[in-house]
């Protein structure tokens, strides 16, 4: 069991939340002020998308990161602030003729999704490292070989610590053969992401495969379960030796018909992590074990 871990809150995404739980935040101010909370409230990391704030779908637009950011600056907050450049990446096969893409598509080029990274330089963003069929039906996620080793390389120019999100035993494997490759200046920072699509299962058995996987490399992992499974997958995360994520974007609810906000959330962790008899990282221990400087 880790005895120091820290917090990771995910605290919008890009789905529907906002249809259905009135506290995912959806403007800047509002994205800015749930990780100004969370941070107070234990969390080390904020992972962050944006949102249009018309439509309430997600963003990539570079001058909504850019907001969120001089706002939670302005905050005097030092805590680590973790883009997303996973947006970009949706395919929709055409259920007629597959080569016709389907209007849930938005799919661009590696570049494309890292031009918010380019211009703003966070401490932290994420590299999606596979493919995979995000629900049932004809959308799937692209992230290609290819396309990994090159957003591997642009973040590492950018001075960016890429997070590796990894959604079954396949995506980790070619992180693997990256980290031993030197791909990634140590220790390799990773994501498992259980409960997503057709990726692996948010189950005991599955984060445990993960972990024998690592096989003892220099990596400081984090782990999260979506919906009901997010709780139970803080213990196990803790349990095995990692860290952990919480936070609207992966689940919406604090118990059945319940409507969490991020801060109830982060303090769950917080609560299931003290209780299991480790301590909370902060936010300077957190980015000393990353190798992260002092806030952008």
């Amino acid at each position: 069991m880790k005895q120091d871990v820290f917090i990771t809150c995910a605290v919008t995404g890009a789905g529907d939340g906002p249809k259905k739980n009135p506290n995912v935040p959806v403007t800047p101010e509002q994205i800015a002020a749930d990780v100004v909370a969370v941070g107070e409230a234990g969390a080390a990391i904020a992972h962050i998308h944006v949102r249009d704030t018309a439509t309430t779908e997600g963003s990539r637009e570079t001058g909504l990161y850019a907001e969120v950011m001089e706002r939670v600056r302005d905050a005097g907050t030092d805590i680590i602030i973790n883009f997303t450049a996973g947006m970009g990446g949706d395919l929709e096969v055409g259920a007629e003729d597959p080569t016709q893409f389907g209007p849930a598509t938005d799919l661009v080029s590696q570049a494309e999704r890292v031009v918010h990274i380019d211009a703003l330089r966070p401490d932290v963003c994420t590299l999606d490292c596979g493919t995979y069929n995000m629900a049932d039906g004809n959308v799937i996620y692209v992230s290609t070989p290819d396309q990994i080793r090159e957003g591997a390389r642009m973040i590492r120019g950018f001075g960016v610590k890429p997070e590796l999100e990894v959604f079954d035993l396949g995506h980790l494997g070619l992180v693997l053969r990256l980290i031993d490759e030197g791909a990634f200046e140590g220790p390799a920072m990773v994501q498992f992401c259980l409960g997503v699509g057709s990726g692996a299962p948010a189950t005991p058995g599955a984060l445990k495969a993960m972990c024998d996987a690592l096989g003892g490399r220099d990596v400081v992992w984090s782990a999260f379960g979506v919906g009901r499974m997010q709780l139970p997958m803080v213990a196990q995360a803790a349990l095995l030796g990692g860290n952990v994520r919480v936070g609207l974007e992966d689940n919406i609810w604090l118990s059945k018909g319940v409507p969490a906000t991020n801060v109830d959330l982060v303090t769950r962790a917080r609560t299931i992590v003290e209780s299991m008899g480790s301590r909370v990282k902060s936010v300077q221990a957190t980015r000393d074990e990353l190798g992260l400087a002092g806030a952008h």
